[in-house]
């Protein structure tokens, strides 16, 4: 056969054929390791709880399967690699974070669940609950008589760690301080875990996804086990499942519902494409496409159950109604979480248990990240000129290019700089725009329908009609919708809602946005000026 000869020319010359999964569960495994990461943990619970129920977060889902199932057959293209890079470069700081706090669980007692540490301020107050202050004072055998007012001013022992200790934090972008040397070495530590996992290519990775992958549900399990056993877990699993269906209405539901899926989903990240690039032609990627949606969607679900649990046990133990305990991002994984821990018996097992879930929840998704990019570079170069060990130095210098540009992160103004990386690197807006010239390349340059034949071609029969149609209009008009509701109601980054960044830290973020958002125009007026002929016959011959 054809195939066979080109296999045997390419061993002749040198250089190997393209590697394959060993078995299709390598495959399915990595994707779920990948796909399933830190963002179903706290991002989507916390904006169910925010937009009126988990009901109403899964509403795009439909939408977005269609891009999830587009990626595993496309090739990879070049704002897909930018936007990987730039996830790959700050992702990764959430894992050292999480390594630092994993080592400081082997404790006695919970670092950040005391006022009496070298970091703590005067203002540490270790409990403090909003009911005793109906009569106007409060009772405190540590601090005295203190009026409400001043214990409004008070601040937690475990955002006093937080801020003081792990971030060491400077007063803005422009004051990048010291270099905070535990962090460094964290951060030195995790990178050579991602090295390690990737260098030897999918046939080892597709191993070591099968604990990565499946542990996380086994400490979610038993965290939930151990959530609902606790006083307020009922009313925040409630207050949960709960859908306020009136929140429809509002745009800012279907804004955060849409970004939302394509941050679970790793929708225009590249990585799914570059996992699907090593299936054979016959695989039936269709089928692996529901599999993994429905394992996406459902552990996001299941990780809402956990997580409010938690939170309910937190405000009957501190006094509040569950909206004031509820925060998104690092505040749910890094405030929220490890007060809950310290207010648990034997509180530092269930700590070392929860963030060795979050390190390994995230070091499957960042090291298929590093593979995605990585598959990308190799790619662009021809098998002429492959050399041994290609892909071990080609890691490594991935792996050494994003430490140098973390170093930023591990500093005193490390936060703002992460969280400008966050923001617009690989935010909403670019990966929106990624979506939407995708489908529009599919349906309308390359032909749905003859993408429809070449899917047939390999999986043996045609999807139902439905992909067609979102291709063609109704996923390009809901990612351009979403996109510029975006911009319109676009506003400056700020910190803690109080830090306000400079105009050039504005520039240097859009910068980043731009550098991938424009490699589509870019390549597209590159590619028509190379070609032969009128406007209208390039545009012709493309689409037939």
């Amino acid at each position: 056969p054809e195939e066979e000869q080109k296999g045997h020319l390419g061993k002749k010359k040198g250089y190997p054929e393209r590697e394959t999964w060993t078995r299709q569960m390598d495959f399915m495994m990595s994707c779920v390791g990948f796909a399933v990461g830190l963002g179903n943990v706290w991002r989507f619970p916390y904006l169910c709880y925010k937009n009126g129920g988990g009901k109403t977060c899964f509403t795009p889902e439909v939408v977005d399967f269609q891009l999830f199932f587009t990626e595993f057959v496309l090739g990879l293209g070049f704002a897909s690699m930018v936007i990987v890079f730039f996830c790959n470069t700050y992702y990764i700081m959430v894992l050292a974070w999480g390594f630092y706090y994993f080592i400081k669980s082997f404790s006695s007692t919970l670092p950040w669940s005391t006022c009496d540490n070298p970091w703590n301020t005067e203002n540490c107050i270790e409990i403090f609950r909003h009911g005793d202050c109906l009569n106007g004072t409060i009772g405190n055998s540590t601090f005295g008589n203190l009026t409400c007012e001043e214990l409004a001013n008070g601040r937690s022992p475990i955002i006093e760690f937080w801020e003081n200790k792990v971030l060491n934090i400077s007063d803005g972008l422009d004051e990048p301080g010291a270099m905070n040397w535990e962090m460094l070495l964290c951060l030195m530590a995790v990178w050579v875990m991602v090295y390690f996992c990737v260098w030897k290519g999918v046939k080892s990775t597709g191993k070591i996804v099968y604990f990565t992958a499946t542990f996380p549900y086994v400490v979610l399990i038993i965290l939930l086990v151990r959530g609902v056993t606790l006083p307020g877990a009922y009313d925040g699993i409630m207050y949960y499942v709960k859908p306020n269906w009136s929140k429809l209405g509002e745009a800012q539901v279907w804004i955060d519902a849409g970004t939302q899926i394509f941050f679970s989903y790793a929708i225009g990240l590249g990585a799914l494409t570059a996992l699907g690039s090593y299936n054979r032609f016959n695989n039936d990627c269709y089928k692996d496409a529901f599999v993994l949606a429905f394992i996406n969607s459902g552990t996001s679900f299941f990780s809402g159950f956990v997580v409010f649990s938690i939170l309910g046990f937190m405000a009957s133990e501190q006094g509040v109604d569950i909206s004031k305990v509820a925060e998104s991002g690092p505040g749910l994984a890094f405030i929220a979480y490890p007060k809950a821990v310290s207010m648990m018996p034997v509180a530092p097992v269930w700590a070392a248990l929860f963030f060795i879930m979050l390190l390994l929840l995230g070091l499957d998704s960042q090291f298929v990240g590093v593979e995605g990019f990585v598959t990308g570079i190799l790619d662009l170069f021809p098998g002429k000129y492959y050399m041994r060990y290609q892909r071990e130095i080609a890691v490594a210098i991935c792996c050494l290019l994003c430490f140098i540009i973390d170093i930023s992160m591990v500093t005193q103004g490390g936060m703002y700089v992460f969280q400008l990386f966050d923001y617009y690197s690989a935010s909403g807006m670019t990966l929106l725009w990624q979506a939407f010239w995708e489908c529009v390349v599919v349906a309308w340059v390359y032909g749905a329908d003859r993408f429809m034949d070449d899917i047939a071609r390999m999986i043996g029969y045609r999807p139902f009609p439905w992909m067609k149609w979102c291709w063609s209009f109704i996923t390009p008009c809901v990612c351009m919708g979403i996109f510029l509701f975006h911009l319109l109601n676009y506003k400056p980054l700020t910190y803690n809602n109080v830090y306000v960044y400079p105009w050039w830290g504005e520039v240097i973020g859009w910068c980043m946005a731009l550098s991938s958002m424009l490699c589509i125009p870019v390549s597209f007026v590159y590619k028509l000026s190379g070609a032969k002929g009128t406007f209208r016959e390039v545009c012709t011959i493309s689409t037939y």
